[in-house]
């Protein structure tokens, strides 16, 4: 999923004539990455059956929040190009709204876990296996296409 998001971003930069190093691409690729980063490494230590229940998803995401935004002014090693700041101070604003990630990963974990279950049980249903596989050469590259448009349209309006 980073490498997906990178690629949107990457995608925005040309569209902007950016290059990758400019802060308002290469930043936001580092806290893809960062965020990623400290899901997995607290997915590994908590226990698979404490993470199937919703609290736990919960608390998941907000402690994935609360070390991606403390990982994040790391950035200016990445790309050269510091974190932003509040603004007469130079404490970074990943920090300062640490509140709206921690609470915005502790509602859309939870969220997008039972949102992925429904839709994984929906096609199960939907679909018969060797048709799932044809179907999955057709779907994925077609919402890549949708996605890379819709982009595209955004940008040139």
């Amino acid at each position: 999923m980073v490498l997906i998001a990178s690629f949107f971003k990457m995608f925005d930069a040309m569209l902007l004539s950016l290059p990758i190093k400019h802060g308002a691409i290469g930043n936001p690729i580092f806290a893809f990455f960062m965020e990623a980063i400290a899901f997995v490494i607290l997915v590994s230590i908590i226990k698979e059956k404490l993470v199937q229940k919703p609290g736990a998803q919960a608390l998941l995401g907000g402690m994935a929040a609360v070390l991606a935004v403390n990982l994040f002014p790391l950035v200016r090693f990445a790309t050269g190009i510091p974190a932003c700041v509040v603004p007469g101070t130079g404490y970074p604003l990943s920090l300062y709204y640490i509140h709206f990630a921690v609470l915005a990963s502790f509602t859309t974990v939870p969220l997008g876990i039972w949102v992925g279950a429904k839709l994984e049980a929906f096609e199960a249903r939907l679909i018969e296996a060797h048709a799932k596989r044809k179907l999955n050469y057709i779907l994925s590259p077609a919402a890549l296409v949708l996605c890379l448009v819709i982009i595209m349209l955004l940008r040139l309006t």
